[in-house]
């Protein structure tokens, strides 16, 4: 029997070398019949990445072929920095914006300000700029200059900067504190090779206030590294747990990974987790892990679904191919990857697999579709001005104009025409907001539909008239039904502008339903065990 299986299992491997070197012999002819007979001059390098690409455009998204800056990504995660100024942009009313200056960085150095408004890089004009294009611009070479112009709106003349390109380290970690008395607070950003360190650090700080109670925040952490996970894990979960194992074709891509140390963290300290769709990879890993050892709640909503391991192979300095070449499970044994990432006629394998799965204590948690929150917080109805003013950024801009007003946050709270100036401003914005009224857009399709039946009718002209004064009237309330919140997400700007991290979240966490739910659970542990009871 040991015979035969050794002469099936090699007859079963030279048959696959026999279909990749068949397939290989196709490729290559089509590549050489293509580039040596095509009537006009193809761009050997452009071609080669575009047929690639299409290779790889049917398998899962994050099979990728990386060329350039397209790496510069990758190295950032495994290196935990990059060859920078120091500056976070973003776009506020379609214009690059330094969002922030890091502490310590050229640009802080310099003098760039939180809200100046990049108009060049090295001399090329930013209006129809990419985020994207702008950031490969401002990276480079360690030790090489680039030239910054901006505007500020204290300043009549743009103000030119040249900077010294530097390592910058990426901080993972952008905020950890005390939120409640007697509960911790850290705000995880993504997984890369800093963040363990930055976890454990920001730990240690808050283990010293005596806490019973940690929040880890992972909303809109997209993941990153693996192994950043597991360490982050081998804190909270008692030391010889099996946390996660990854199953592939080739044999390196089987491993298991155990919980080596004493947890950092105390088992009586209580624990919660916030995820919601924007949690993918190792966010998923560490909220799963927590939630199938039933060391801690999960609060927020349905994590992304992305449970598949790559592995980054270099071709050369300047490329490398992303491969999907596992997929990973959590103790309950559950699948966090969502179906449906591979079109079904590829694969050879669609053998159905068990959805439901039990965490340590016996609760039912679901496999195959992110993470499922023990608590979930369901999204607010939509608010029409609040939302058009985050999306343009007025609030940001808002306060970089009249934050020179104010001394202090108390002095901003004080302020009685705060509000009223506010409206103004978002109102003078009212063109470039477009903003859309609960059940408006539904409105403004039927209305184009009963004047193309009959627009001189004078029933359907009564009905639109009609419906447009009630929409105009609403329109002129709106600001003030929303008030307390555009107050709020305003004051968290100025807070954050005039006193810093730690002073706007002490505005968020009294407005932030997750973190509300989060602090309620671990305020009282008789409500935090009912948890972990099985049905």
């Amino acid at each position: 029997m040991i015979l035969f299986s050794v002469v099936f299992i090699g007859a079963v491997k030279n048959d696959i070398y026999r279909q990749i070197k068949d397939s290989q012999r196709t490729i290559n002819n089509v590549y050489k019949y293509i580039i040596t007979h095509y009537v006009d001059d193809i761009n050997l390098e452009r071609f080669t990445k575009m047929s690639i690409d299409n290779m790889l455009t049917e398998l899962d998204p994050y099979t990728v072929y990386l060329v350039d800056d397209q790496k510069s990504g990758i190295d950032m995660l495994t290196n935990g920095k990059y060859g920078g100024v120091g500056i976070q942009i973003g776009k506020r009313d379609n214009r690059i914006t330094v969002i922030a200056p890091t502490d310590n960085s050229p640009a802080k150095e310099a003098g760039i300000q939180s809200g100046d408004v990049l108009i060049k890089i090295e001399g090329k004009d930013t209006k129809d700029m990419s985020m994207d294009d702008a950031a490969k611009l401002i990276r480079g070479k360690k030790g090489t200059d680039i030239t910054l112009t901006i505007e500020r709106f204290t300043e009549d003349e743009p103000i030119e900067f040249v900077l010294t390109r530097e390592d910058i380290p990426v901080k993972d970690v952008s905020f950890s504190g005390i939120v409640d008395e007697s509960i911790g607070y850290i705000r995880l950003t993504r997984f890369s090779k800093n963040s363990a360190l930055e976890v454990e650090e920001s730990l240690n700080s808050l283990l010293q206030n005596d806490i019973s109670s940690i929040v880890l925040d992972l909303r809109d952490n997209p993941g990153g590294l693996l192994n950043s996970a597991i360490s982050i894990l081998d804190m909270f979960i008692q030391k010889g747990e099996l946390l996660v194992w990854t199953s592939g074709k080739a044999k390196q891509s089987n491993k298991k990974y155990y919980s080596k140390k004493v947890p950092l963290v105390p088992s009586d300290i209580r624990i919660a987790v916030l995820i919601n769709g924007g949690s993918a990879s190792a966010s998923e890993i560490v909220a799963g892990v927590i939630q199938d050892l039933d060391r801690g709640v999960i609060v927020g909503r349905k994590s992304f679904g992305k449970g598949l391991v790559q592995t980054v192979y270099n071709i050369d300095r300047n490329k490398a191919l992303k491969v999907t070449t596992a997929k990973y499970y959590i103790p309950s044994g559950r699948l966090i990857q969502k179906s449906g990432y591979l079109p079904e006629d590829l694969l050879l394998d669609s053998t159905s697999t068990d959805t439901l799965f039990e965490t340590i204590g016996g609760r039912e948690v679901i496999s195959g579709g992110g993470i499922t929150p023990d608590h979930i917080i369901e999204l607010e109805k939509r608010k029409p001005v609040l939302l058009a003013a985050l999306r343009k950024g007025l609030f940001f801009s808002y306060v970089q104009k009249h934050k020179h007003l104010y001394s202090s946050l108390e002095e901003v709270k004080e302020d009685p025409v705060l509000l009223e100036n506010l409206e103004e401003y978002i109102m003078n914005h009212e063109e470039d907001l477009d903003i859309k009224l609960d059940g408006e857009v539904n409105y403004l399709d039927t209305r184009e539909i009963l004047r193309n039946i009959d627009s001189n009718h004078i029933s359907i002209s009564g009905a639109v008239d009609l419906l447009d004064s009630y929409f105009e009237e609403v329109a002129i309330t709106q600001f003030d039904k929303e008030s307390q919140d555009i107050k709020d997400w305003l004051l968290m700007e100025f807070a954050k502008q005039l006193e810093g991290e730690k002073a706007r979240m002490g505005i968020s966490v009294k407005i932030d339903k997750d973190i509300i739910k989060a602090i309620n659970l671990l305020d009282d542990p008789f409500v935090y065990k009912e948890t972990f009871i099985t049905q």
